[in-house]
């Protein structure tokens, strides 16, 4: 982390993130760093998840439902979500560098970044339904 940004609670929230490779809310990470720092407050919280992913150090992940997710892993990657329990997960795709060589032969527009979120259930949630 950058010294010149370094607070105690700013580590806190960041090494958070960085341990905890579920994809957390905001409210999620309060909820963790409160039983570390009692007194650290939610907004404090929301700012500094704000701020570490505008300077690039955690991924916002903005959800089409519900609260923006964060995640410590900056490498290109996607996720998926599942629409009943509401987790996220990683998921590697390298289609999706076809698709861009593709569009670059075809449409001569060079991809320079991706965002994929696709939804869906989950193997947990589709094995709980055909057990009801």
């Amino acid at each position: 982390m950058n010294p010149l940004n370094y607070s105690k609670q700013r580590e806190l929230v960041f090494q958070t993130v960085l341990q905890n490779p579920i994809h957390p809310t905001a409210d999620a990470v309060y909820e963790q760093v409160r039983r570390e720092n009692p007194k650290i407050s939610l907004g404090t919280v929301y700012r500094n998840l704000n701020f570490l992913s505008e300077m690039g150090m955690l991924r916002k992940i903005s959800m089409p439902v519900g609260s923006d997710r964060f995640d410590g892993r900056l490498d290109e990657h996607y996720h998926m979500a599942c629409t009943c329990c509401g987790r996220v997960f990683d998921v590697e795709c390298g289609a999706l560098e076809e698709l861009d060589h593709q569009l670059l032969e075809t449409q001569g527009f060079q991809v320079q970044k991706r965002h994929l979120l696709l939804t869906g259930l989950c193997k947990d949630c589709q094995e709980a339904a055909l057990s009801r």
